[in-house]
């Protein structure tokens, strides 16, 4: 205390404002310290100032991207609505009805019941308007049904369980647990699956007239006014959704199936395209591997028909209730039919799908080998694509066909692609003892030697010095045809009997190398240096051609029951005729020009 006593007091000011400059300076940040560096004083104000304006910058940009995020939304809202207007419709109509049945709450007399249960025809509305006519009448008709019976079975049960007197409690129980039991029973039988909703109906209305009538011993008056309001609210429910712009079940099958025959067409096309032109995938999108949605447009082409079995039975069944309407004025409509169109579609899409199996497998066929093939599998592709697509136009305009000749340049062309394999059959297999029997019938012609020459020019030069030929006696004759790199390489030793042959009917065989080289990516190697597996390789990558081809020419075969099918669908149907529409046509135009005339 002395000491600071004794201590001047000028000595003590300095370090006073030291300590303080010092606390406040390690307030400031780094901006505010350089100004007032820079201009010898701090200005409170304006900081503060700074601050509030930062505030209002974030409080501005927070109110620009809550509003950017709204507008966002109303685009996707907008492109949702303008992708299927019917969406749209479909919501406004639902607001109507359920608008329109509310008005029920405010009829006090002289049916206060009406107002009282009102809640039941505005749940029938809810419940049974669906997004298609043939849905909302079949749900209407499965409601009422279940309502119907189950009131008429709850009453029968009160009025025998109050003739039991004590036991009475007893019989509500067992009839509960029979009705529950038996119902559940009943809708997991397959026939009975369009009828499920109705029974899931007949067990709550049943239990319900049950449980409240026990209560209020008034079993008549609550399923009498219960059955009313449904039947109210179904009426409202149908009229609504059936005469303001409709949407019919049937109509979305039959765009559903057309749908599906252009995806496989392109589907099709884009399988062969990606496997000549050699694509290759370093890996699979495990989306493809699990069957979902993926951003491969081939894939999506087949996958749309291989997952809507479902669609198109569900669709089938809504359209069955449906009235005649537009294009399909005909009582008993063949809906069913057009089910077995999509499941021929469906079978020739399975074909597709091995495809496109083929064309993602880590085994392929070298690309010098799949260009001999390039135009019979081009052709092929092309040909079943445009009878996809023409079968797709002529559903679309319910035309019939010009009779069978729609398959029959695809069916051609499925013939030259199976005779350039059987020709070309030594490119498929690596086998050094392939045994061929008696080809005393093939001749050679002077096509055939200017293809093979072609060949020959594509996979290599020839190599003819290593030709060997086994002594007459053997009557053997073995052609080491041909081997190529570690990549693709085949070596393949033809041996053909020639008994009881003329010698001058194997001349081509006889002017075949023994060996030659082919080159499809890198320099050939010998076959001897060729190990087990690099041999068996080679054996799979050729076959995977093989394979590839085969696929195809099955996808062929099975158009002709997609024929079929679509021929029996525009019997049952009544498509029109073409030729009657073009002679129509025709003496339109000729009215149409006799009347210029005349004027």
């Amino acid at each position: 205390m002395s000491r600071n006593r004794d201590r001047d007091p000028s000595s003590a000011a300095p370090v006073l404002y030291n300590f303080r400059d010092e606390i406040r300076e390690g307030l400031l940040s780094q901006q505010e310290k350089a100004e007032q560096n820079e201009g010898g004083f701090y200005d409170v104000e304006a900081q503060q100032g700074k601050r509030r304006g930062c505030c209002c910058t974030g409080v501005r940009e927070g109110l620009k991207n809550g509003w950017d995020d709204v507008a966002a939304s109303f685009r996707k809202a907008w492109e949702f609505c303008k992708s299927d207007p019917r969406k749209l419709m479909f919501s406004v109509k639902m607001g109507m009805a359920l608008s329109l049945v509310s008005l029920l709450m405010f009829i006090h007399q002289p049916y206060k019941e009406i107002s009282t249960y009102s809640i039941w025809a505005i749940l029938t509305v809810v419940v049974v308007f669906e997004f298609t006519v043939g849905a909302t009448l079949s749900k209407g008709f499965n409601r009422g049904l279940g309502t119907f019976s189950a009131g008429g079975l709850a009453f029968g049960v009160a009025e025998l369980a109050m003739c039991t007197g004590n036991w009475e409690p007893v019989i509500f129980i067992v009839s509960i647990f029979t009705a529950g039991a038996g119902a559940t029973f009943a809708k997991l039988y397959p026939k009975m699956k369009p009828y499920e909703y109705g029974f899931r109906v007949f067990l709550i209305t049943f239990c319900f007239i049950l449980v409240s009538g026990y209560r209020t011993r008034a079993f008549i008056h609550t399923a009498i006014t219960r059955f009313i309001l449904i039947v109210m609210g179904a009426t409202v429910a149908f009229v609504i959704n059936g005469c303001f712009y409709p949407i019919w079940a049937g109509e979305d099958l039959h765009k559903v199936i057309v749908k599906n025959f252009r995806g496989v067409a392109s589907s099709l096309e884009g399988c062969i395209d990606g496997y000549l032109s050699g694509i290759e995938f370093e890996r699979v999108c495990s989306k493809i591997l699990t069957c979902q949605a993926a951003d491969d447009p081939v894939y999506n082409g087949y996958r749309s028909v291989v997952i809507s079995a479902t669609q198109e039975e569900t669709l089938e069944g809504f359209a069955s209730w449906e009235w005649p309407h537009g294009n399909y004025r005909m009582m008993k409509y063949p809906w069913k039919q057009y089910v077995k169109v999509g499941g021929a579609l469906r079978h020739c899409a399975y074909m597709v799908m091995a495809l496109h199996g083929c064309l993602l497998s880590e085994i392929q066929a070298p690309r010098g080998l799949r260009q001999i093939f390039s135009n019979e599998l081009r052709r092929v592709s092309a040909e079943g694509a445009n009878v996809l697509r023409e079968l797709s136009n002529n559903l679309d305009n319910m035309t019939k066909l010009r009779g069978r000749e729609i398959l029959h340049e695809v069916h051609k062309a499925a013939e030259e692609l199976q005779k350039k394999i059987d020709t070309r059959s030594y490119l498929l297999v690596n086998s050094e003892s392939w045994v061929i029997g008696n080809r005393g019938n093939i001749i050679p012609s002077e096509s055939d030697d200017q293809v093979e020459d072609e060949e020959r020019d594509q996979l290599g030069d020839l190599s003819n010095s290593n030709r060997q030929w086994p002594h007459e006696n053997d009557r053997v004759v073995n052609v080491l045809s041909r081997s190529w790199d570690s990549h693709g390489s085949h070596i393949l030793t033809r041996s053909v009997s020639v008994a009881e042959v003329p010698e001058k009917k194997f001349h081509k065989q006889l002017s075949w190398p023994s060996q030659y080289p082919i080159d499809f990516d890198q320099t050939a190697t010998d076959h001897r240096d060729l190990d087990a597996s690099e041999k068996t390789y080679e054996s799979a990558s050729a076959l995977s051609l093989a394979t590839f081809a085969s696929l195809l020419i099955e996808f062929v075969a099975r158009l002709d029951n997609l024929v079929n099918s679509f021929n029996e669908l525009s019997i049952q149907a009544k498509f029109k005729d073409p030729d009657a529409i073009l002679s129509t046509e025709t003496k339109g135009i000729c009215k149409r020009l006799s009347k210029l005339l005349r004027l």
